[in-house]
């Protein structure tokens, strides 16, 4: 049971860091298509993806140390 929880744990973070990557991508690199937006959505766009970057990182990490403590 704990290997299929470990699972979709890696799972949910490996989509998140991927979500994240594609916004950073879309505002850094195709922002004409973002549309109408001021400088404040523009930086509050570019934290919250940074966010859950690192935090999908951070939780791939915690994943890694659990599984290696269950020997997962």
């Amino acid at each position: 049971m704990i290997d299929k929880a470990l699972a979709y744990l890696k799972h949910k973070a490996q989509s998140d860091m991927s979500q994240a990557e594609m916004s950073m991508d879309l505002l850094l690199h195709k922002s004409v298509g973002i549309g109408d937006h001021s400088t404040k959505d523009f930086a509050n766009n570019l934290d919250e993806a940074l966010d859950l970057l690192v935090d999908a990182n951070d939780r791939l990490q915690m994943i890694d140390k659990i599984s290696e403590k269950y020997k997962i």
